[in-house]
């Protein structure tokens, strides 16, 4: 009879087992649907992002596209400026008057040639300043006299 008692244990142990085994396979299949179900949501975040940084990209890149348009057609407009701008014949520079100028180039008349002298004409004012006038010692007037000529 202890052989039975030790049959009956067994086949108890054994259905315990059994019963933990079947508990078991349902607690892993809710874990394999559980974790399923993580992956799908990671991999839908992971899709929204994606999706979201493809249209930070498109926007960036129709910003940038804008951008280029306006930049080629002001090119355009400045270049057309370009071409048209020598067409018109620019003002020219107004003079600037200086207060002591280098003698222009000689103009000989001809009494000039045939008597050796030469005539210098110089347009604009002269100023002719006396060392006294200018508090300046002789020296220092024929230096500049010197630097002109």
């Amino acid at each position: 009879m202890s052989t039975l008692k030790e049959l009956e244990k067994l086949q108890a142990m054994r259905a315990e087992l059994e019963a933990e085994s079947l508990s078991l396979k349902e607690k892993q299949k809710e874990l394999e649907h559980s974790v399923l179900s993580l992956e799908q949501e990671v991999v839908m975040e992971e899709l929204n992002k994606e999706k979201a940084v493809i249209e930070e990209l498109k926007n960036n890149n129709k910003a940038t596209k804008d951008a280029i348009a306006q930049l080629e057609a002001k090119k355009r407009e400045l270049e057309t400026r370009l071409e048209q701008a020598p067409q018109k014949p620019a003002p020219p520079p107004p003079a600037k008057e200086k207060k002591e100028e280098a003698p222009a180039q000689p103009e000989e008349t001809e009494e000039a040639e045939e008597s050796g002298v030469t005539v210098t004409a110089i347009e604009g004012e002269a100023l002719v300043e006396s060392p006294e006038a200018t508090g300046e010692s002789p020296k220092k007037q024929e230096k500049k006299k010197r630097r002109f000529f």
